[in-house]
């Protein structure tokens, strides 16, 4: 696998970005999961002024505090990447260990917000699971309905006469309902606390033989819907399973391991803002360990079918509220096809490929693919984290 300069991890504009995130600090007083801030560079434990990065989100001054709070110094943000990497994980678990920069918020996912994952969603369906059927149904669907959708503004009247045209060919889906009609899907992708950050393990269920990676922006979002800011994250995604059937996204979508999000989100401020993630493109490298395969791609959010705001407003609002806030991914492009172990075959992780997924923005979130039965089980949640935060003294009044 490439080796990867520490720098190469964090926003091209370091130095002009303001951090958040969460570290595990497993030595001193402060013992436990920590809030942090990145500041010019450095990281600072700010775990003192806010337990919580739910409870920043929620100031009104969340950028402004962020960039003001004291702290205690943790050194440079690229010595804790550095420490993190996943091969410096193996040779030595790092004394503070980089979390997913969101703890009790809820995590939301939007799918089928891109024409291309719109049509692969299709394919997974008609192929019933089974990958050597996909490259049969993708001509059938092209030759059908082509594969340009990106012009289709769902909901509107062009999407209504597409639907009646497809529904009278017999060739309408549950995913071109979702894809180009009135109402976006959004999904519970993962619980409160179970997100895995830079550097850990992701996790695959045994069973499952098509597989891949989901490249995301990922928005923070308080309990008034304000979004505060962005990250990366990979929508870990079972194709085979959800092809056989979308009553099993659960199964698929949430397990252990299977969501990870970060290194850290992104406040907003004069300098990023929503704007910012509507241009951004995301990038995709898969590196195999025990082949020489490489995939990369990119996603361009300018071809989202759906606003940002738009699904942020479909997840919350007086029909659904989130009093701890929300973390939203907002849907992929990228749908690998590229054979890899066969011709045909198309796209399916080995056990120990590295994803990286990246962005100038927010730099670049990395991972390894294992078995979710054999990563690191989820045991920390929202109750060790209030008892752990009490035994430290740092819950204050709340």
């Amino acid at each position: 696998m490439s080796a990867i300069s520490p720098s190469s991890f964090l926003p091209d504009d370091l130095n002009d970005a303001l951090l958040v995130g969460r570290v595990w600090r497993d030595t001193g007083a402060q013992a436990g999961p920590c809030v942090v801030v990145v500041r010019g560079g450095e990281v600072f434990d700010i775990t003192a002024s806010i337990a919580t990065t739910a409870d920043l989100f929620e100031r009104d001054d969340a950028a402004q505090f962020a960039r003001n709070a004291a702290g205690e110094s943790l050194g440079p943000v690229a010595q804790l990447i550095d420490a993190n990497r996943p091969e410096a994980i193996a040779a030595n678990a790092p004394a503070v260990r980089l979390l997913a920069p969101c703890d009790v918020q809820a995590i939301k996912a939007c799918g089928v917000t891109f024409a291309v994952s719109l049509i692969e969603r299709v394919i997974e369906e008609q192929a019933g699971g089974d990958p050597a059927k996909a490259k049969e149904v993708r001509e059938t669907i092209a030759s059908t309905i082509g594969t340009d959708l990106s012009k289709i503004k769902p909901g509107s009247e062009a999407a209504m006469k597409l639907k009646a045209e497809l529904e009278r060919r017999d060739a309408w889906s549950q995913y071109m309902e979702v894809g180009i009609g009135p109402d976006a899907e959004v999904f519970s992708k993962s619980q409160p606390m179970s997100a895995v950050g830079f550097g850990a393990d992701v996790g695959l269920l045994a069973a499952s033989v098509w597989n891949n990676p989901e490249p995301e922006i990922v928005l923070a979002v308080n309990s008034h819907g304000t979004v505060v800011g962005a990250t990366l994250g990979n929508d870990v995604n079972l194709r085979d399973i959800e092809g056989r059937s979308a009553l099993l996204l659960g199964k698929c979508k949430d397990n252990n391991g299977s969501c990870a999000i970060g290194p850290f989100v992104r406040l907003f401020d004069e300098r990023f803002s929503l704007d910012t993630v509507r241009s951004a493109s995301v990038s995709l490298r898969v590196e195999g360990a025990d082949d020489d395969f490489v995939l990369d791609g990119v996603s361009h959010m300018s071809e989202i079918s759906r606003d940002p705001a738009d699904l942020v407003a479909q997840t919350c609002g007086r029909h659904h509220q989130y009093p701890d806030g929300f973390m939203l991914f907002l849907g992929t492009m990228f749908s690998p096809i590229k054979d890899r172990d066969a011709p045909g075959g198309g796209f399916t992780h080995h056990l120990g490929d590295r994803v990286t997924i990246s962005t100038p923005q927010l730099g670049a979130l990395t991972n390894t693919v294992r078995l979710s039965t054999e990563i690191e089980p989820w045991t920390f949640g929202v109750r060790a984290l209030y008892r752990n935060l009490a035994a430290r003294g740092l819950l204050g009044d709340a």
